[in-house]
């Protein structure tokens, strides 16, 4: 079967045309993302041009001069300006250009502080414990969605600022949390006050009743969901999922999850409160989820989280303060693994605010690589040592 294959590439290979001529000219780099300024463009020579291939090729600029020319020994050697595209493509076929970068906008980053965050935001900003601050950049997670698949979300609570919405009920009748669990996790993902992405959309996708039950196929049907109905919803930078929610290992499951995985969306799970292995459990067994155990406010694991190599990174979740239902200003503290999991699933969505698209699976290695690392006690030995951190500069 093999020489097979290897013999049906030879027709291929000897119908494959000739290479045409290769193009030598500089390419001509547009920032992904960015707030581009038409007809305006930087110029980069190559190391050790000359200033007179500089001049050469500011020259080909029939209209106007340069805004900026960079020159000098070992330093960065060009220019800046606007450039009509004929000229450009003059520029292009100098061979002492590297290349031509179109020009775009930047703005100020500014780091923002919340005093009197709950403890599990102020450790998220902090590289010790204690803190009480919870510290982040300004973009808070803007042009994000964030699902939560759970009892629904309390959309009309004060903290959400008119961001939470209703968008699908796959247990009951009833589009209400009526357990004030995904009420919870809703704002530690992005509430106002509790929540780590100040600016994301939430999105409210009912799996579990009142009792906070439901069953696979109305779990699976909600996974299936989130796939299509993120298409639909404006999320330029990106699309995260939480499921604070588990049972035993289920394929179906865990199929479901990798398929949402697969459609681009971050899926964090909770590792399960029965401080067993997770690789037993579904979803938390899901390899291409970032699964996430619980620590509590003196980085102990926490008692009740489940561990083992499936596990990608733990987070607070003992005593955790956030939202609840029964009125709009409502707060509960209650802990779980499904505390723990919408702290990373509201990293995952600020991180994306703030440095652009990724794949799911390199948004869950950025968020191990950001983590702070051996500082989490009573871990059984094959779990990683990875407490959640979101790159605060001034920690």
């Amino acid at each position: 079967m093999k020489s097979a294959t290897i013999l049906a590439l030879l027709p291929l290979a000897l119908a494959a045309p000739a290479p045409g001529p290769i193009d030598r000219r500089a390419p001509i780099i547009q920032p992904r993302g960015a707030d581009i300024i038409p007809g305006k463009y930087i110029v980069k020579l190559k190391d050790g041009a000359s200033d007179a291939a500089l001049s050469n090729a500011i020259g080909k600029i029939k209209k106007g001069k340069p805004q900026y020319v960079y020159k000098g020994a070992g330093k960065f050697k060009g220019f800046a300006g606007a450039i009509q595209d004929a000229d450009l493509s003059e520029i292009q076929a100098l061979p002492d250009v590297e290349y031509i970068e179109q020009e775009s906008v930047y703005t100020v980053n500014a780091y923002v502080s919340q005093t009197g965050a709950p403890w599990g935001l102020a450790r998220l900003s902090s590289k010790t414990t204690g803190s009480t601050t919870y510290t982040r950049d300004s973009t808070d997670g803007a042009g994000t969605c964030s699902y939560v698949v759970d009892t629904g979300i309390y959309t009309a609570h004060s903290d959400f600022g008119g961001r939470a919405i209703w968008a699908g009920n796959f247990v009951d009748s009833s589009n209400s949390d009526g357990n004030g669990h995904g009420t919870h996790v809703a704002g530690t993902i992005g509430g106002t006050k509790h929540g780590v992405a100040k600016k994301t959309t939430l999105y409210a996708v009912k799996v579990l009743n009142a009792s906070g039950s439901g069953s696979t196929s109305g779990v699976v049907a909600g996974i299936n969901f989130v796939a299509t109905d993120s298409k639909n919803r404006s999320c330029p930078n990106g699309t995260v999922a939480n499921m604070s929610l588990g049972g035993s290992f289920s394929s179906s499951i865990n199929s479901a999850a990798a398929a949402l995985v697969s459609q681009g969306v971050f899926l964090a799970v909770a590792a399960g409160n029965d401080n067993a292995n997770a690789a037993n459990y579904s979803p938390a067994s899901e390899a291409t989820a970032c699964t996430v155990g619980a620590t509590a406010s003196n980085d102990a694991k926490s008692s009740f989280s489940n561990y083992g190599a499936v596990v990608d990174i733990f987070a607070p979740g003992t005593s955790i303060l956030s939202t609840w239902i029964g009125s709009t200003s409502s707060t509960n503290t209650i802990s779980g693994t499904s505390m723990a999991s919408p702290h990373i699933a509201g990293l995952g969505a600020y991180l994306l605010g703030l440095e652009g698209p990724r794949t799911p699976a390199a948004l869950c290695a950025r968020i191990q690589a950001l983590s702070t690392t051996g500082k989490i006690t009573g871990l059984p030995s094959g779990t990683s040592n990875r407490l959640a951190f979101n790159g605060n500069p001034s920690a």
